[in-house]
């Protein structure tokens, strides 16, 4: 793995390693943990590694060897229900217990030294956010890295289901901690039964036999899906952020399914004046781990020897790097989104075209078709697949219930950095429609390329529109001279959303589809990068 990632830093210490360590919770359900640690004399920083996916490959040597190896104790403990850990698994309930549990644990132990760090990945991020809410003395530093701290927003867009993902979530949850070949027989067999899975009416309980199984936490999943449901509450994590009392290094990539949980992370640390740092690469949520890992590995060692070690020599000079699409460079920022300027508006004209003229009237400009029989299909973005990232969306583009609206060539570059979102004013036939709208960079040669996205839900009554905002994420992306800018509207992307039935009923529950007519009028908008504020 060394060799395969290149860049790394030479090794400083040989490598000791105790596994099995039984840990005890809150109710006393051990919680099974490994133990890494340099082979040398003297007092070395701790690192808590808190992980649902077991403690072989990857997790071992990315954070156990290479971590140990740096100069610090790494204690990786498998979450309760998984890897061998007492008790069963819970997607949120118990996290925040079970670190402070194992902060007592450590305190016990003759080779800690008060000094407390945390760093991982995706559902590791959940864990270290859940620590923090009740932060104790000991804990110096956080990396949180392709992080997850609201799980509602990870399943859910606007109370719609992001069915792919949520069956990739339930798969490694449910197999990873298992070890590496029960996880590849779980996402081989997922992939083969996808299709069945994500067109079966209803939708729930039908992931059963692609998952081996019920999955009690995905059943809950699927069946809440409103925000505000009681079975939500206390699952988003956003008060350790609003607190700031610990120091967070964000790592995130432009594709990543969890960008703009980090994004909105880092608004809430700088509005409460917390030290922290923002790191977005090229990457989707996997390649952060993979293709990235050299620079996610070295951002992360700086982060936390500079807070651990008092070591500040391997920080960058700017708070902010953040890789441009468009010109494939990585800028230093002093904040990010950096300072807000007029926010640009482009507006959807006849013939597909794109303008930044406002209309002057709000009459109906463009219908299509969407049957969920039919469902539009999604084509790359943030997804957890191998299929996520940016994708040529010419063929997609070229189906009947598809309308874009792009822009003449661009005579100079133009930046949007920052949240992008459509003011969509639309007509349906039915009352209820979801829209899926995107952005994309559409080249000389015509290609054309997804830059950010969103999907949102429709309520109309007669004829008249219903005037929805949706947001579609934040955007890091330099549209060349000579290229257009082209936004895209549909009726859906399946399977990354489940489909609308057409009639208000749950997609979840529905067994009767019903084809909508959408119809959109002139005084919709598209808005690049409007301004710095959280929602």
């Amino acid at each position: 793995m060394r060799a395969t990632w290149r860049r790394l830093p030479a090794r400083r210490y040989a490598v000791g390693w105790e596994p099995g360590l039984a840990v005890p919770a809150a109710d006393g359900a051990p919680l099974v943990t490994d133990h890494y640690f340099p082979r040398a004399e003297g007092d070395f920083p701790t690192l808590l590694v808190r992980s649902p996916y077991g403690r072989g490959l990857p997790w071992s040597p990315m954070y156990g060897l290479l971590f140990a190896e740096q100069g610090f104790h790494v204690v990786l403990q498998s979450c309760r229900g998984t890897g061998g850990s007492g008790g069963g698994f819970d997607l949120w309930r118990n996290e925040p217990a079970d670190g402070r549990a194992t902060v007592a644990w450590l305190r016990e132990q003759p080779w800690f030294t008060g000094m407390l760090g945390t760093v991982g990945p995706s559902y590791l991020g959940y864990t270290q956010w859940a620590l923090a809410l009740e932060p104790p003395p000991e804990l110096k530093a956080m990396v949180v890295q392709v992080g997850l701290h609201d799980p509602y927003a990870l399943f859910h867009s606007d109370g719609v289901l992001r069915l792919e993902t949520a069956l990739a979530v339930g798969a490694g949850m449910t197999y990873q901690h298992q070890g590496m070949a029960p996880f590849l027989r779980s996402a081989l067999r997922l992939q083969r039964r996808l299709r069945d899975v994500v067109t079966a009416r209803p939708l729930r309980g039908a992931y059963v036999p692609a998952l081996g199984g019920e999955v009690p936490w995905l059943d809950g999943v699927m069946a809440h899906p409103d925000a505000e449901n009681p079975y939500w509450h206390g699952a988003a994590l956003t008060e350790p952020a609003r607190t700031g009392r610990v120091p967070v290094g964000l790592i995130s990539g432009r594709h990543d399914a969890l960008a703009d949980q980090t994004f909105e992370q880092y608004g809430r640390l700088r509005a409460a004046g917390a030290e922290t740092s923002l790191l977005v690469g090229p990457w989707t949520h996997a390649a952060a781990l993979r293709q990235g890992w050299p620079e996610v590995f070295a951002e992360s060692l700086a982060w936390l020897r500079a807070h651990l070690c008092d070591d500040p020599s391997g920080l960058r000079p700017t708070r902010v790097r953040v890789h441009v699409g468009g010109e494939d460079r990585r800028r230093d920022l002093d904040d990010w989104p950096p300072a807000p300027t007029a926010a640009p508006s482009w507006y959807p004209a006849p013939e597909g075209s794109l303008i930044r003229q406002e209309p002057t009237d709000s009459g109906p400009l463009v219908s299509f078709r969407y049957d969920p029989a039919d469902p539009t299909p999604s084509v790359g973005g943030p997804l957890l697949s191998p299929a996520a990232g940016p994708r040529d969306n010419r063929v997609l583009e070229a189906r009947d219930d598809v309308v874009t609206f792009t822009s003449a060539p661009l005579t100079e570059p133009l930046d949007v950095l920052g949240p992008v979102l459509a003011r969509l004013s639309v007509a349906t036939d039915t009352g209820h429609a979801h829209v899926f709208t995107r952005l994309c960079d559409v080249d000389a040669r015509g290609r054309s390329v997804n830059v950010c996205d969103g999907l949102g839900r429709l309520r109309t009554t007669g004829q008249d529109p219903s005037r929805v905002t949706v947001p579609m994420g934040t955007a890091a992306h330099r549209f060349a001279a000579g290229h257009r800018v082209r936004w895209q509207i549909s009726g859906g992307a399946h399977p990354r959303y489940a489909r609308s039935p057409g009639t208000g009923e749950s997609p979840v529950e529905a067994t009767a589809f019903t084809p909508v007519r959408l119809t959109l009028h002139t005084d919709s908008a598209l808005v690049l990068a409007p301004g710095t504020g959280l929602p």
